[in-house]
Formats: structure tokens, sequence, C-alpha cells
């Protein structure tokens, strides 16, 4: 009897065994997310506009969009051209005015009357500031570009989200019904 105390003590005592004890077990199911959703991060927008402000094009090349950098070179590149082009013939009409008052007569334009001459001043002087602006107006516009397109990437556009026209049958009438329907697909 002392044997069969000591078993039954030994037994509540270690409560491993299967015998005077049941295990319960849950399982937990764990539902994982099919779809990869890129986390967002506000301030992308805010970076790719101070890259682009540094460097015009490193904004755009900052949202994988390469195409759009020699745009952006190209419409500065060519406004500052005319800025520079229109500059320096500016000068060279106001330097030639500029002989003319002081009495000479033997400079490149000497086909040009002196109103011609103020003309063609003002002419390549409107031409310069229209130029100037366009340089300043693209090199903004890069910025804003940048930005914009920075936004608009984090934006979830897939196919999981839908709007599309739908026609159902009623199941009384049996007649067509038109409606919209607007699925998301988990």
């Amino acid at each position: 009897m002392h044997k069969l105390y000591f078993i039954v003590l030994f037994l509540f005592a270690f409560g491993n065994c299967s015998v005077f004890s049941q295990k319960k077990t849950e399982e937990v199911l764990i539902a994982k997310d099919t779809l990869k959703s890129k986390d967002i991060d506000p301030l992308t927008p805010a970076k790719a506009a101070f890259y682009s402000a540094i460097l015009p094009g490193l904004g755009q090349a900052y949202n994988k969009k390469y195409w759009k950098i020699p745009i952006v070179y190209g419409a500065i590149g060519v406004s500052l051209y005319y800025y520079i082009d229109s500059s320096q013939k500016y000068h060279q009409y106001r330097d030639a005015y500029k002989r003319r008052l002081e009495g000479y007569t033997d400079d490149e334009f000497s086909y040009y009357n002196d109103e011609q001459l103020i003309s063609a001043q003002k002419f390549y002087q409107r031409n310069k500031d229209f130029s100037a602006l366009f340089v300043v107006g693209f090199y903004v516009l890069n910025i804003v570009d940048a930005n914009v397109d920075a936004a608009l990437i984090q934006f979830n556009v897939n196919e999981n989200l839908s709007v599309k026209p739908d026609v159902y049958i009623n199941d009384v009438t049996y007649r067509a019904n038109f409606g919209l329907t607007f699925n998301y697909n988990f």
C-alpha cells in the first residue's frame, strides 16, 4: 500500500503524466495579408522637391522617372540659351548706340539709324526678360513636378480597387437592373 501512495504522490507532484492531466492545445490561426502594401513615407514629396531644388532633375531621378530629366534640362537649357543670346545682342546694340552718342560712326551697325538701334535694344531687352522668366518658371515647375509625382506615387492603384458598371437580373421579376459596383478584393 505504501508503494501505491508513493506512486500516486509522485505522479501528482510532477504532473507531466498524461493519465492524470490533459494538455490543452489551442491553435491560433493568423491570416497573412496576401497583398504587399508599401509603407507610406510622408516626407517623400518633400525630399523629392528638395533634391530638385538643389539640382534640377535630381527629384525626378529620386522618383525613378528618368525620362523626365532630359525634358527638364532641355526646357531650362533652351531658355538659358535664349537669355544669354539676347543679353549679348542687347549689349552689342547698346554699345553701338553709346558710341554713336560719342560721335563715332564706325560701328558694325552703320546701316542702322539711332532709332533702329534703340528699337533693337528694347526688343532684345524684352526677350532677355522673358527668357529669364522662363528659366525661373521651368526651374519652379521642375520642383513642383517632383513634389507632385512623389505624392501621387504613394496612392494605391491596383486591380483590387475597382468601380465598374454592373448589370444583374432581379430574381423576382427577371428584369435587368443597372448599377455601379464598388469592389475591394482582399
